[in-house]
């Protein structure tokens, strides 16, 4: 009965260990896209802003939008 207890708790110290990794590498992934979104929203708001630009010094053009 000891032996299978001791077997037992090597197996779920693994999978702990194991969840842990993943956790911390999963957590890592996140961070990248957070910082990965957070460049793409600055792109964003830069191009709007140079649209806006564009289009308030731009004659209008009939029939164009």
């Amino acid at each position: 009965m000891r032996e299978q207890l001791e077997q037992r708790l090597k197996q779920l110290k693994s999978e702990f260990e194991a969840g842990q990794k993943m956790l911390t590498d999963l957590e890592a992934k996140q961070a990248n896209v957070r910082e990965t979104l957070l460049r793409i929203s600055g792109g964003i708001q830069v191009i709007e802003e140079e649209l806006s630009k564009v289009d308030q010094s731009a004659p209008a053009v009939p029939g164009k939008k």
